[in-house]
């Protein structure tokens, strides 16, 4: 005869059971002790880039669009000129968290026959809600990048909204959170490290280096988009300097 016990609940579950549950709860803690082992997973480096002039929210202007292939082409892509990866080295990931980010780094993701993770946040004219939005999205993100097991020690690009990278005013609207790259990468602690990303700005990347062991950077750096032919027309104006080609070209800033 088989041996019964009574549950709490007033279920009956068989001996049987009852193991096949201890076994259950075994492999569950030891899932939460791999997930925790993994919470300082960090990559080797982050890249981050704004998203190139856009046309409307759906999407971007020429000057944009030939921005989004320049990149690709030089700096990300896989056999880019100037490529700012390691010999022999490829992303481990690239994010995304809107339409227009989307579009700016799906050149180069298609480079590397990888997809792009999308942190997604639609269009909307409430500014507000998007804001909310695009927070939670951000922190959602970083959360990932920091701790995915899959990243460690690896290079991700993330394709981002300017005001989420850097922007003193955001994050003066959001006294109680943690709403920018800026401040969830510890980019603080760089005093060559803007507090905003200025809306002019299309032509530079951020990358943040790490060390093996440590949860915050230990390396950062501004590199600007200095294009060849064929895109050596492009706008490539110096940090916070006004530059109104991408306003005379028919793009909306």
């Amino acid at each position: 005869m088989r041996a019964r016990f009574r549950t709490r609940g007033g279920t009956v579950k068989t001996k049987e059971q009852n193991v096949s549950g201890l076994l259950l709860r075994r492999c569950a803690l030891g899932l939460a002790l791999s997930l925790s082992s993994s919470a300082f997973a960090e990559p080797a480096r982050v890249i981050i880039l704004r998203h190139a002039e856009k046309l409307n929210k759906h999407e971007l202007c020429e000057i944009g669009s030939r921005r989004a292939e320049a990149m690709a082409g030089q700096f990300l892509g896989k056999g880019a000129a100037q490529s700012l990866f390691a010999s022999g080295e490829k992303p481990a990931a690239i994010l995304a968290v809107t339409i227009h980010s989307l579009e700016t780094i799906s050149p180069t993701a298609q480079s590397w026959e990888l997809p792009a993770v999308v942190y997604s946040v639609l269009p909307s004219d409430d500014r507000d809600l998007k804001d909310v939005e695009l927070n939670r999205r951000t922190r959602e993100a970083v959360q990932d990048a920091l701790t995915d097991p899959r990243y460690a020690g690896k290079t991700i690009v993330m394709s981002w909204e300017h005001k989420h990278i850097a922007d003193a005013k955001l994050e003066a609207k959001f006294p109680d959170e943690q709403v920018t790259l800026r401040q969830l990468l510890h980019l603080d602690e760089f005093a060559d490290a803007p507090k905003d990303w200025p809306d002019g700005n299309y032509d530079y990347f951020w990358i943040v280096d790490f060390t093996p062991g440590k949860p915050t950077p230990t390396g950062f750096r501004m590199v600007r988009e200095s294009f060849k032919a064929p895109y050596d027309n492009l706008p490539a104006n110096d940090w916070d300097a006004p530059e109104p080609r991408h306003i005379d070209g028919g793009c909306k800033k």
